[in-house]
C-alpha cells in the first residue's frame, strides 16, 4: 500500500535540497483538504519557502515560484514568502486558503 504522506515529504526534501529553499509551511489546498475528493482526485500540494538571504539580494532574483510535479497523483507546487505576503497585501484569498487547511504536511515554527 502506498504511503502517500510519507511520499510527499520526500518529495519535499527533494525540493528542498534542488533548490536550495526552506519550506515553512506546506499544506493540502482543493478537493482533499475540504472533503470532496473523488476516487481518482489528485493531491494539492501547496507550500511557502524562503531562499537564502543571499538570494533575495541579487540583481536578478530567482523565480517567486516552484513547480515541482504535475502528474495523475501529485499536483506540487509552492510560492517564495515574499510572493505570498505580497499576495495576502493584495488580498488574495489563495493564502487565506492555504493557512486554514485541516491537512499540514509540514510546518515551522517561523510559520
Amino acid at each position: 500500500m502506498r504511503d502517500i504522506v510519507k511520499e510527499i515529504n520526500e518529495k519535499l526534501d527533494e525540493i528542498e535540497a534542488k533548490e536550495n529553499v526552506h519550506i515553512l509551511h506546506a499544506i493540502e489546498s482543493g478537493s482533499r483538504a475540504w472533503g470532496f475528493a473523488s476516487p481518482d482526485s489528485d493531491y494539492d500540494v501547496r507550500f511557502v519557502y524562503v531562499r537564502r538571504k543571499e538570494d533575495y539580494l541579487k540583481l536578478n532574483e530567482p523565480r517567486d515560484v516552484i513547480e515541482w510535479q504535475l502528474d495523475e497523483v501529485l499536483d506540487i507546487n509552492g510560492w517564495d514568502l515574499k510572493k505570498a505576503l505580497l499576495q495576502f497585501a493584495r488580498v488574495n484569498a489563495t493564502l487565506f486558503e492555504w493557512s486554514g487547511s485541516p491537512i499540514v504536511y509540514r510546518t515551522t515554527p517561523e510559520w
